[in-house]
Formats: C-alpha cells, sequence, structure tokens
C-alpha cells in the first residue's frame, strides 16, 4: 500500500519516462539487501555490471548533468518519492523471498493485495473521501481497473514466481529493461521527448542488464 502511494503520488509531478528511470535504481538495492540478508552472492563482474546500469540511470534523472547531482538537485518533489519507492520495493522483495519459501506465489499475493486494499480503503469508506469514488468517470473506473488486475495482480503474481524460481538479485535486474521501454511508449502515447541523454543512459542499462544475467545463467 505504501509503495503504491508512493508512486501514484510521485507521478503527479514526475514524467512517466523520468519515473521509469528512477524505479530502475531498485535492481542496486536489492543486490545490497540480498548480499547482506540472504546471504546471495555478487561476483565482482556483476557489481560493475550493477555499477554500469546505475551510471546509465544517474544520466537520464540528472538529463545529462550528472555532476548537479553532487549538489543535491535531484529532480522534484515526485522524483523523490519514486526514489523512496525504489528502496520500499527492494525491502518488499527481499521480504518477500523468505516468505515464498513457505508459501506459493498465488496465496502470497493474496495476502499482499487482501493487506493493501484493506489500507488503502479505510479513508474511502469511512473517511470525507468517499465522494472521489462516485466522482470517477468510466473511464477513471476502467483505468483503476486495469491498474488492479493487471498491473497489480497479474504482474505481482509473475514477480513472485521469479523471486521463487531464481535469486532475488538477479530478478531484480530485470526491472533495469523497464525504463527503457516506458521511455519509448511514453513518447509515443503521452509526447514526452526522447533525448540524447536518456538513449546513453539506456545503452549503459543493457549492457549492466547482459553482464549481471549472462553471470547468473553460468552458475
Amino acid at each position: 500500500a505504501f509503495h503504491q502511494w508512493l508512486q501514484s503520488t510521485g507521478l503527479m509531478t514526475s514524467k512517466a519516462s523520468t519515473t521509469a528511470w528512477i524505479v530502475a535504481t531498485t535492481p542496486l538495492f536489492i543486490a545490497m539487501l540480498s548480499w547482506v540478508f540472504l546471504k546471495e552472492k555478487l561476483k565482482w563482474a556483476q557489481v560493475i555490471g550493477i555499477g554500469m546500469a546505475t551510471i546509465g540511470v544517474m544520466m537520464v534523472i540528472s538529463e545529462g548533468e550528472i555532476s548537479s547531482l553532487s549538489v543535491g538537485k535531484f529532480g522534484n518533489h515526485g522524483d523523490i518519492l519514486i526514489f523512496i519507492s525504489a528502496i520500499n520495493w527492494a525491502v518488499f522483495s527481499v521480504i518477500s523471498r523468505r516468505g515464498l519459501k513457505n508459501h506459493p506465489a498465488a496465496l502470497m499475493m493474496f495476502y499482499v493485495m487482501a493487506a493493501g486494499w484493506f489500507i488503502i480503503s479505510i479513508p474511502f469508506i469511512i473517511g470525507p473521501n468517499v465522494n472521489d469514488l462516485q466522482a470517477l468517470s468510466l473511464q477513471s473506473l476502467l483505468s483503476v481497473l486495469f491498474l488492479g488486475i493487471f498491473c497489480s495482480g497479474i504482474a505481482y503474481v509473475f514477480w513472485y514466481d521469479a523471486l521463487k524460481s531464481i535469486p532475488a538479485s538477479q530478478v531484480g535486474v530485470f526491472l533495469y529493461l523497464e525504463p527503457f521501454i516506458a521511455v519509448i511508449v511514453a513518447a509515443f502515447l503521452l509526447g514526452e521527448s526522447i533525448i540524447l541523454a536518456s538513449l546513453i543512459g539506456g545503452i549503459l542499462i543493457l549492457i549492466g542488464v547482459w553482464m549481471v544475467n549472462r553471470l547468473s545463467a553460468s552458475e
């Protein structure tokens, strides 16, 4: 529930393409947490791959001016919330991997969705926000259903199945592909511009993904 709130609120002021690139920092935190708490091993080449991908993400966030990050310039308020959501998702993934040792993916998904739905629904059921539900248009309602069924429900089941089969650090690296795709989709659907820094950063990210997954597959 906290993760969804962070991303939804952050998207109010952060561009969709920028948001996707910031979320791509999640594998870095997953790898660090997995190394500390799950005792998963990381080879030096994998660390270098994650580092390259991280540099690519920073290029996109700063629009090519990485030096601006050193003086505390990190986008707007929404960008900061999205960055916090990346850390939150990393913690969620590591904790989930432990739970998957005793519960099937579908059941874990039910726990997460049921608890999240209960927490988020309280303000709308007993609070003044109940009128907001009545004001939803058909398009807005369909959008909510799409997010709930496909982007949350089905996608989370796939995520849990992956966590159950392969190490959390390896699953997390696949998130590096998301922003590269999001930039293209945002350009077509939202008219967001694609700058050179995004393309260069995307190339670095894909190289990093290839390095980490190539070594993981060879083990």
